[in-house]
C-alpha cells in the first residue's frame, strides 16, 4: 500500500494545513512540495501521533482498529458504510465550506487528519476502491496490537435452549443411502433420509454436492467405485471428517444456491469458499460449551460484518429472486432474506448436519433459537477423526417373506450392496427396511450383480437366513421368476361362440391370453373398444368394477 508521502502527495498544500492544523503543529510552507517535506517527520513522529489518536473520537479509534484488523485496508463501500461518507468536494468549496471544522462522520474526522488515504488497488476481479492506511503510519500506531475479537451476540437465555438437538452422525448414513441411489438411478422421492431439526434438512441436491465435495462422485453424477468402496468402509469418525474436510475446502459447493426460497439468476459469481471462511472465523469467537443466541448472532453480524460474503460491499449486481414471493432481492435491505438467511442455512444446516454445532429451541418442534459447539467439534474443525462414533457391528434380519430390515449400525458398505438388490421402503425408527422381489432382482442382474454375491453377503451379515428364502433365491438364478400377481381385465362371455365369434372380427387384436371356453384377458386401454366391438355384432356388456 502507498506510504504517507504517496498519500499525501495526491492532494494540495490547502489540504496539509488543515492536517497540521488538526494536529496542533506550527506548520507554513510557500509552495507544496516543502511543505509535504515539513510535514512528513511531525506527522511519523511517535509522540505527536500518539497524541492525535487518544484525541480521537471512541468511533474513530474503533475505524483504526477495524482497518488494522483487516489488514490496514477495507473497500471504500465497507468503509463509508461502516463509517459515513467523505463528502465530494473541490479545494475552493472546501476551503470556504471548512468541513473539516464540522464532519459528519467518522470517516471524515480521519480523512482530514491524514490518517487514511483513498485509492484504487489490483484484485482478483480487478481493480477496487479502498480506504486504506498509509504502511509507514500503520507500524507505529500506538492501537496497531489489534485486541482478540469480541463474541457477535450474546448467550442465549433459558427459554431459548429448553430442547436440545445434539449432532448426530446420521449424515453417514444418508450419504450411503445416496450413493446406492445415485448408481442405481432412482428417482428422489424413494430416496428415504434421516429426520433433521429445523427448516433445513438434507436434500438429494445438498448430499449430492456433498458427495462431490468429497470426491466420492464422477463428472457424470455417479459413484466412483473405488472411492465408495473405501470411504463406506472406512470408521464413522473418519468417514466423518472426509465429508468435513470436503465441504470446508470445496470451490465448487455453493451453499447459497442451495437455500429453497432463493433463485439465482445472471452471470455473476459469489466465492463460496470464501464466505465458509468468513463465518467460520465469525462463529470461533464464541465461547466453547456455551449456548448461543441465534437469532442475535445474525442481528450483530448484520450491525458489525454484514460485508461477510460481499468483500466489495456489492448489494445491487447479484440478481436474486424470492421463489415464493416472485420478486427481486436488490440492496442492502434485503439483507435478511439473502445474508441472514444464509447464515441461518449454514448454521442449523451443514454445521449441524457434519456434526459441529448443536442446535436448540424453545420447546420440541419449535424455531430454533440457539446453538453451540459440539463434543465434536474441536476435532473436526482440527482436521481429525472425532473419538466416540459407534462401531457398525450389527446384523442384518432377514425375513422369511423376502424383506430384510437393517438397522444404521449394519457396516454401510453392506447396506449400500444389500440396497440395490431390493426394492426400497421407508426408514423406520432407525431401520431400513428393503423387499427382495422378481423386478429388483432382475434389475441387480442387469446392472451386473448375481445372486450369489447376495447369498454370501446374507450368510455373512444376516443373524439367520431363512431357508425358504434361500431355495426362492437358488430357484430364481436358475429359473427366473416363476410366479407373478398382477391385476387384469377379464371379459366373462354368456357362451364360447361369441368368444370365437369376437375372435374373428376386427377387435381380436384387443384381446389377450384366454382363461377359458368364455373368459379372456382384455389388453390394457381396450376395454371400450372390446364393448362397442359387441355391441356392433348385437351384444350388449357392462363394466363391473370390484375394488
Amino acid at each position: 500500500m502507498p506510504d504517507l508521502a504517496q498519500t499525501l502527495g495526491t492532494y494540495d498544500l490547502g489540504y496539509l494545513q488543515i492536517v497540521a492544523g488538526l494536529w496542533g503543529l506550527d506548520f507554513s510552507a510557500k509552495d507544496f512540495q516543502l511543505g509535504l517535506n515539513r510535514l512528513l517527520p511531525l506527522l511519523l513522529d511517535e509522540s505527536h501521533l500518539n497524541e492525535m489518536v487518544q484525541a480521537l473520537p471512541m468511533e474513530a479509534q474503533a475505524a483504526i482498529r477495524d482497518l488494522l484488523s483487516n489488514d490496514g485496508r477495507l473497500t471504500w463501500p465497507i468503509f463509508t458504510r461502516r463509517y459515513g461518507i467523505v463528502r465530494e468536494m473541490g479545494s475552493g468549496r472546501r476551503d470556504r465550506d471548512r468541513p473539516y471544522q464540522d464532519p459528519i462522520s467518522t470517516a471524515e474526522i480521519l480523512f482530514y487528519r491524514g490518517l487514511i488515504g483513498r485509492a484504487f488497488f489490483d484484485t482478483p476481479d480487478g481493480a477496487e476502491e479502498y480506504a486504506y492506511i498509509p504502511d509507514d503510519l500503520k507500524t507505529i500506531l500506538p492501537v496497531n496490537q489489534v485486541s482478540s475479537p469480541q463474541p457477535l451476540g450474546r448467550a442465549a437465555i433459558p427459554d431459548e435452549r429448553v430442547h436440545s438437538y445434539p449432532v448426530s452422525d446420521c449424515i453417514l448414513d444418508d450419504t450411503c443411502t445416496m450413493l446406492a441411489a445415485l448408481r442405481m438411478g432412482l428417482p428422489e422421492e424413494q430416496v428415504p433420509l434421516s429426520d433433521y431439526p429445523g427448516n433445513f434438512p438434507p436434500s438429494v441436491r445438498t448430499l449430492t454436492s456433498l458427495l462431490q465435495a468429497a470426491n466420492l462422485l464422477d463428472d457424470a453424477g455417479k459413484p466412483i467405485p473405488e472411492a465408495t468402496r473405501l470411504f463406506l468402509e472406512a470408521a464413522r469418525g473418519q468417514a466423518l471428517l472426509q465429508l468435513v474436510t470436503g465441504w470446508r475446502q470445496s470451490k465448487r459447493l455453493n451453499e447459497l444456491a442451495q437455500i429453497p426460497e432463493l433463485i439465482l439468476e445472471g452471470e455473476w459469481k459469489n466465492d463460496p469458499l470464501r464466505t465458509r471462511r468468513a463465518i467460520l472465523e465469525l462463529l470461533t469467537t464464541i465461547p466453547i460449551d456455551t449456548w448461543w443466541g441465534l437469532n442475535p448472532f445474525i442481528s450483530a453480524i448484520h450491525e458489525q460484518n454484514p460485508d461477510y460474503q460481499r468483500p466489495a460491499g456489492d448489494y445491487d449486481s447479484w440478481i436474486i429472486r424470492h421463489a415464493e414471493l416472485d420478486t427481486y432481492l436488490r440492496g442492502f435491505e434485503s439483507w435478511d432474506q439473502i445474508d441472514g438467511q444464509l447464515l441461518r442455512f449454514l448454521i442449523t444446516g451443514y454445521y449441524h448436519w457434519l456434526g459441529i454445532l448443536d442446535l436448540a429451541a424453545p420447546g420440541k418442534q419449535k424455531q430454533l433459537t440457539a446453538f453451540r459447539f459440539s463434543r465434536w467439534s474441536g476435532a473436526l474443525l482440527r482436521g481429525e477423526a472425532p473419538p466416540g462414533l459407534p462401531d457398525e457391528n450389527q446384523k442384518i434380519i432377514a425375513c422369511s417373506d423376502g424383506r430384510l430390515v437393517l438397522s444404521r449400525r449394519v457396516p454401510r458398505s453392506v447396506r449400500y450392496q444389500m440396497a440395490r438388490f431390493c426394492e426400497w421402503g421407508d426408514l423406520k425408527r432407525g431401520d431400513y427396511i428393503y423387499q427382495l422381489t422378481p423386478g429388483s432382482l432382475k434389475r441387480a442382474e442387469e446392472s451386473g450383480l448375481v445372486i450369489d454375491q447376495l447369498l454370501v453377503l446374507l450368510r455373512k451379515h444376516a443373524e439367520q437366513v431363512p431357508p425358504n428364502l434361500v431355495t426362492a433365491l437358488e430357484r430364481f438364478e436358475q429359473h427366473g421368476r416363476q410366479a407373478r400377481i398382477e391385476r387384469v381385465l377379464v371379459l366373462r362371455l354368456s357362451s364360447p361362440e361369441i368368444l370365437e365369434a369376437l375372435r374373428a372380427s376386427r377387435a381380436a387384436r384387443f384381446l389377450g391370453d384366454p382363461l377359458g371356453p368364455t373368459t379372456v384377458i382384455v389388453k390394457p386401454g381396450a376395454r371400450e373398444k372390446v364393448l362397442a366391438a359387441l355391441v356392433e355384432m348385437g351384444y350388449l356388456g357392462e363394466i363391473i368394477s370390484q375394488e
